[in-house]
């Protein structure tokens, strides 16, 4: 059965940028195209080093992507395209739109601001059939002889590839003003070459400094030939039953397509490729990982009823189901490998803490894991409640803390202690993991918010899980991973393949629903007199501001500075705290902790607040620049308030009071109806992030496609059956030895 789906277009957010002198080989490959490439046959393995026009300069460009062979720049996909495929005749019926016009260089002239220090090149084109002439490839004649002008900012080597009497095209938006027809930087290219810049579908690619689109689409042109005698990753026989295109025609396609629907079909073809080697991937895991023996751990029922009887809420049925899933999972001799996947709120801890009571009461150690100092020392808080009635000994080990029950302890003590079997529970950041680190008889480990350790990290955890030191030979403990992050099923789905789902979708009956508002600038006075008020009744506040990239953590931390400043100024009255990214660990633990202790009234944070904190006392959320956030990551904030009894509330500070986005999260608590909301506005890229999840950009793009997944599961599962080890298939084989080494799946 076909797949089929449609794609959403993306604005670039690159410039075109062309160093002093690139005109001259902007000039070279524009006159004499063919005869760059004609005098070499490359292959895909041909170093991009031994294509004589690839400069050492353009090489280095190009070793910077990743680029090193003619393959890897095949597969250098493009990222939008522009669409100047309405190729007309120069008339006021195509003003404000994007075509083509082509026609005869009639004058052209270089104009210079030396005051602006800009530079206008100008030309003005006669339609080509006015001149008898049929070097352009216009359709239609323009029976008026009507001119247009072009013209390029800052751009003056362009006339040097434009004389007077030559035919070009030109793609861009026209314009008619005061009675003139005009485009200001076009997209050009003589009429006599193929068309690789204007009239066609025109690929738009990631690029870096000094290396332009332009450049890579007369470099790809010439080399696409060359793909032909690419191996085809997919098997014929599953490119037959999917209708999906050979390489050589899906890599000619997704470069230069033809049209719109032939596009598709490339991106489909590439899709369906990268999501069938996840699924091979993630099932070979699963094949991996039930090949292994770990320690059965009966289920104790009258154990866990007493336990849940004594918990001071009921259990909802989603963390029943959970429950019992994860308790039959450690029954078994084969190790558990399952994803709890819940919302803000929705009560994992518990689940986590009943197997954890099953497998301590067994005689077994347990582990758990966070990815933060902060949130390890919370959990060790809360499961050291939660067991106080038992005779379990818990230790907090972290790269800053090593504790046993609540008292301070020394490393080598807490360590011997953990290898002798005498502490049931250690709780930990990845020091856990570390090489001193042995267990004496280790059944579980549970790692919190796994989706916050990153791919390499994930891997490295897994890996790590099979191979931990302790005193039982030949097993590896159950493993249970938990995410706070409500993941649709089909995300998870395709990222998490390996792994059993058990989903906590239903929230304690006690939890009173967070009120929600967008705030418009207008209604900020009103918000702080609400804030003094909350305060003054004892409750506390939490204020937002979104994470900026990287390169400018500077700004992010004055911009939260200077919130910081301004505020206590507002409220002279009251403590207020702030937390960023640049802190040290020690230094974010105390801003926590003072906030946690109500030593600070207000904390001011960047979005570096962690997940999962528990401060019930917090009722009220603000976040500035709630635009500049995605749904699921607003609703994750949220969620730091109304973890108490009292009535909480969030504010979304934002300038478009009109924003249908936000209005989703005002109408809506549910986070898995969030995140679908979330996925489908801003797609699986920007949902998960595709750094986290290690896939390229096309397979991410369509990770909401529920069809794509489900046919790439099942083919993968039906080749696994009739060739386990890919023998057959060597150039799958290859390819996902490749891919495997750009991502993991648990």
């Amino acid at each position: 059965m076909p797949l089929s789906f449609s794609r959403k277009r993306k604005a670039s957010p690159f410039g075109s940028v062309v160093s002093g002198n690139h005109h001259l080989m902007v000039t070279a490959f524009f006159l004499f195209p063919k005869m760059l490439y004609t005098e070499t046959m490359f292959t895909p393995n041909t170093k991009l080093a031994a294509i004589p026009k690839i400069t050492p300069k353009y090489q280095k460009l190009l070793d910077k992507l990743g680029l090193q062979t003619v393959q890897d720049l095949l597969l250098y996909f493009p990222f939008r395209y522009d669409d100047f495929s309405k190729v007309v005749p120069i008339s006021q019926d195509y003003v404000g739109q994007t075509v083509t016009i082509a026609g005869i260089i009639q004058k052209k002239k270089l104009a210079r601001i030396f005051r602006r220090k800009m530079t206008i090149a100008e030309i003005v084109i006669q339609p080509a059939s006015t001149r008898g002439d049929d070097r352009s490839s216009t359709r239609g004649g323009d029976e008026n002889n009507t001119p247009l002008k072009a013209v390029w900012f800052n751009q003056p080597y362009i006339l040097e590839s434009l004389p007077e009497g030559a035919a070009v095209r030109l793609s861009g938006k026209l314009e008619f003003k005061g009675r003139t027809f005009s485009m200001v930087n076009p997209a050009w290219e003589r009429a006599e070459r193929t068309q690789t810049n204007t009239g066609i579908l025109v690929p738009v690619y990631p690029e870096t400094k000094g290396l332009t689109s332009k450049w890579l689409r007369w470099q790809l042109k010439p080399l696409l030939e060359s793909a032909q005698q690419m191996e085809d990753t997919l098997p014929y026989d599953i490119r037959q039953r999917l209708n999906l295109y050979d390489i050589y025609t899906a890599l000619q396609q997704i470069h230069f397509p033809e049209n719109q629907e032939k596009l598709l079909r490339a991106q489909k073809r590439f899709a369906f490729q990268e999501m069938f080697l996840v699924q091979l991937k993630t099932l070979q895991v699963k094949q991996d990982w039930e090949q292994n023996n770990s320690l059965a751990i009966p289920f104790d029922e009258e154990l866990i009823k007493n336990f849940v009887s004594t918990l001071p809420f009921k259990l909802t049925n989603a963390q029943r189901k959970a429950s019992f899933e994860i308790l039959k999972d450690l029954e078994k001799p084969k190790p558990m490998n399952r994803l709890l996947n819940g919302d803000v709120g929705s009560g994992k801890t518990i689940v986590a803490a009943i197997a954890a009571l099953q497998a301590m009461q067994a005689g077994f150690q347990v582990a758990i894991m966070a990815p933060t100092e902060v949130l390890a020392k919370q959990h060790f808080e809360s499961f050291s409640k939660l067991f106080a009635e038992y005779d379990f000994n818990v230790a907090l080990l972290t790269n800053s803390y090593k504790k046993l029950n609540g008292a301070d302890e020394t490393r080598p003590d807490l360590l011997q202690n953990i290898r002798k079997g005498s502490i049931e529970l250690v709780i930990g950041t990845h020091a856990i993991i570390q090489k001193d680190v042995k267990f004496e008889n280790l059944a579980l480990i549970v790692i919190d918010e796994q989706h916050r350790f990153g791919v390499a990290q994930r891997a490295l955890l897994q890996q790590e899980t099979m191979e931990i030191k302790d005193g039982v030979a030949k097993t590896i403990p159950h493993l249970l991973t938990m995410t706070a992050t409500p993941i649709p099923r089909t995300l998870a789905i395709a990222l998490f393949g390996s792994l059993e789902l058990s989903i906590l979708d239903e929230m304690p009956k006690n939890r009173k629903p967070i009120i929600t508002k967008i705030v418009p600038p207008t209604g900020r006075q009103e918000i702080y007199a609400f804030i003094n008020n909350e305060i003054n009744n004892g409750r506390q506040v939490f204020v937002i501001f979104p994470l900026v990239e990287e390169s400018k953590a500077m700004t992010e931390v004055k911009a939260a500075t200077t919130e910081h400043e301004r505020l206590e100024k507002i409220f002279p009255q009251f403590k207020i705290g702030l937390m960023h990214g640049r802190l040290k660990a020690k230094e974010k633990e105390l801003a926590m902790q003072a906030f946690k202790d109500r030593k600070t009234q207000i904390l001011v944070s960047t979005s570096v607040v962690e997940v999962g904190i528990d401060i019930p006392n917090a009722s009220v959320m603000i976040i500035e620049d709630a635009d500049r956030f995605g749904l699921s990551q607003l609703h994750q904030f949220r969620g730091r308030v109304g973890r108490g009894e009292h009535q909480s509330y969030c504010f979304l500070f934002s300038s478009s009071v009109g924003n249908a986005r936000l209005k989703a999260l005002e109408e809506n608590t549910d986070g898995f109806a969030i995140a679908e909301k979330d996925l489908v506005l801003r797609g699986p890229g920007q949902f998960f992030g595709t750094i986290q999840s290690g896939l390229p950009d096309i397979a991410m793009e369509h990770l909401a496609n529920v069809n794509l997944i489900k046919h790439s599961r099942a083919e993968a599962q039906n080749l696994l059956k009739a060739d386990p080890q890919l023998k057959k298939h060597p150039a799958l084989q290859d390819a996902l030895l490749k891919f495997s080494e750009k991502i993991h799946l648990e």
